[in-house]
């Protein structure tokens, strides 16, 4: 068992078990609106006591995400960034909260011009537990996944409702960390009317791995988190809280949070 699934099951193990919710991940993009505030509200949701801190660099064509986050993504890519400096950032945030953990998440391109086994070794020194990359095949995966391993990171891989099952028993088999499963076929954020029925799904998915598994993509309400909460371990809420950062604020955004996660105040 990873790193990252023994801080999940012992933190799952916490919560009181009147409490019936999945633990938090939320998702900020690294420079966005600028580097400073994007480190502000980071801080801000580790201070909530966040489960998971989900940290995004921005790529020009983000293929698996929607217009919210397509469009903060190119307004961070307006000045240069670099990965090295988010690793220094994450490096110092991953030491002053301990008891949360730091997901990275890009795409395949960055990732590849900085160097793949050079990114692993630095972001594991960085603090971070676990890396997605939703445009890298897991069939073409073996140095990416030989670096992880090293260095004890866990690559974090997606599943969607429209997983052909002999590929999605492949992809959970190899698992760890946790399994991330997008609610349904599309990107990020939009319409949840058009979700697929998550009860069967995550069951399914449930049925192939011991791995935890997380719910993202369409997550935006504190009933949909009902919803899943026995079939989930973990509710991923990216454009939703995205949203109403830039809509009402960073007080209103934090107070979002809190509210669809009430176990933040008890753990």
């Amino acid at each position: 068992m990873s790193q990252l699934q023994k801080f999940i099951t012992t933190r799952k193990s916490l919560l009181s078990h009147d409490t019936n919710t999945p633990l938090a991940m939320t998702h900020v993009i690294y420079g966005y609106p600028s580097v400073e505030e994007s480190l502000q509200w980071m801080k801000t949701l580790l201070d909530l006591g966040v489960d998971i801190l989900e940290v995004q660099f921005p790529f020009s064509d983000p293929v698996a995400d929607g217009p919210t986050i397509v469009n903060a993504c190119h307004k961070a890519l307006s000045v240069d960034l670099k990965i090295s400096n988010c690793l220094l950032h994450l490096k110092e945030l991953s030491r002053h909260y301990p008891n949360s953990r730091i997901v990275f998440m890009s795409y395949l391109n960055p990732v590849f011009k900085f160097g793949v086994t050079q990114f692993i070794e630095e972001a594991s020194l960085s603090g971070i537990s676990g890396v997605i990359l939703p445009d890298l095949a897991i069939d073409h995966s073996q140095d990416y996944q030989e670096a992880c391993a090293q260095f004890q990171v866990d690559p974090i891989w997606l599943v969607t409702p429209i997983t052909p099952s002999r590929r999605l028993q492949k992809i959970a088999s190899q698992s760890t960390g946790f399994l991330y499963c997008v609610s349904r076929a599309g990107v990020t954020g939009g319409d949840n009317q058009q979700q697929l029925p998550l009860t069967a799904y995550l069951e399914e998915v449930k049925s192939h791995t011991d791995t935890p598994l997380a719910i993202g993509f369409g997550i935006r309400s504190k009933s949909q988190i009902d919803d899943v909460a026995n079939h989930a371990d973990i509710a991923i809420i990216g454009s939703a809280l995205l949203e109403r950062y830039d809509n009402q604020g960073m007080v209103a955004a934090a107070n979002f949070v809190k509210d669809l996660f009430p176990h933040l105040n008890d753990v």
